[in-house]
């Protein structure tokens, strides 16, 4: 389990720091681009199966140090394990931890500098938000040796409209922040060295609500877009009785009433 408040360091390939209601997993592997290795992603999946546990973490950045923010699986481990269940594996165990970003009943928000492609640009649209500085760039640069980015395109085509995501998926081109914005893929551009400030500052307005709500409103979103509408309706009216007659709901309805701040019931 994960330490009060604590902080990793020295050369481990994912550093983690739980900071009040904020915790964030650091990807650090500069040298080699913050490569979804077996082992990283094992240690990120590890964390965030830990963090799920932890009501008093109500926020969590994904971010990375040097140049890239990732440029996915490591294709020189990929040549130096030329193997069906190695391949296997690894994109199971990688799927596995994208999907374990949208179970966690935090908001996960992705922290973006510099080259990000791949599974790299997989692992931003998996995320609930993600904040760029501009120096960001993104492809799903796969096709361009050979290989359709065919995982990394099952959260990209969720967050991106169609037409954008394959002409990413099939040119492999890069793209600016700033574009990376205009098609949905992150919510918003800032100067890089406001990056950190602005990503925290995002998490601590999020953490600063309802923690309650906040996780109830995560497992609502996802649960509902792949209903169709009579089924989303019908299951987000319960989502909404069931706020309602929360503790926090029925404090936020008293502070409403009495014109006061209200006092959330968050770890």
């Amino acid at each position: 389990m994960l330490a009060e408040n604590l902080k990793s360091t020295g050369d481990q390939p994912v550093l983690l720091d739980v900071d009040e209601r904020v915790a964030k997993l650091t990807l650090n592997r500069p040298e080699k681009y913050n490569t979804l290795t077996e082992s990283v992603i094992a240690v990120i999946t590890d964390n965030l199966n830990d963090i799920a546990q932890r009501e008093d973490i109500h926020v969590v950045i994904i971010k990375s140090t040097g140049k890239a923010f990732s440029t996915g699986h490591d294709l020189k481990d990929m040549h130096a394990n030329n193997d069906e269940n190695y391949f296997r594996v690894l994109l199971t165990n990688c799927s596995k931890m994208m999907l374990r970003i949208n179970t966690i009943p935090q908001p996960v928000i992705a922290q973006v500098q510099g080259i990000t492609t791949a599974a790299g640009c997989q692992l931003v649209a998996a995320c609930d938000l993600a904040v760029a500085s501009r120096n960001a760039q993104f492809a799903t640069n796969g096709i361009s040796n050979g290989l359709y980015c065919a995982t990394p395109a099952v959260a990209l085509s969720r967050v991106v409209s169609k037409k954008h995501a394959f002409e990413m998926l099939l040119t492999g081109s890069f793209i600016s922040a700033q574009r990376a914005a205009e098609i949905g893929l992150i919510n918003s551009v800032v100067a890089e060295d406001l990056l950190d400030s602005k990503t925290s500052a995002l998490a601590e307005q999020i953490a600063g609500k309802s923690s309650f709500t906040s996780r109830l409103g995560k497992r609502s979103f996802y649960e509902q877009i792949g209903k169709n509408l009579p089924d989303a309706y019908e299951q987000t009216s319960e989502d909404l009785v069931c706020n309602l007659l929360s503790t926090d709901g029925q404090e936020g309805l008293s502070a409403f009433l009495e014109k006061r701040p209200p006092k959330w019931d968050n770890k």
